[in-house]
């Protein structure tokens, strides 16, 4: 799957699924989101965020985002940073 539909998928979960249920409360926290599931884990370190979705989740395919913010983004197992 190309970059673009990870992203829009993960994008789509959060707008649909968990802006509401997140925010305000966990504002500034990472949401890792497995985005063929929608299970997901917040965290405000996004490493315990990622772990604890992969270990509910194995071979989890992880979009991650800060809370209320559309700055951090990260595609895959990496957790490589893109910036738009």
């Amino acid at each position: 799957m190309s970059k673009a539909e990870f992203a829009r998928r993960g994008e789509a979960i959060y707008e649909r699924e968990l802006r509401k249920a997140l925010e305000p409360e966990h504002n500034g926290n990472v949401v890792a989101i497995d985005i063929l599931t929608g299970a997901y884990e917040v965290h405000a370190d996004e490493m315990t965020a990622t772990d604890r979705l992969s270990a509910r989740v194995p071979n989890a395919q992880t979009w991650m985002r800060k809370v209320s913010s559309r700055h951090s983004r990260h595609f895959g197992a990496a957790h490589r940073t893109v910036r738009p």
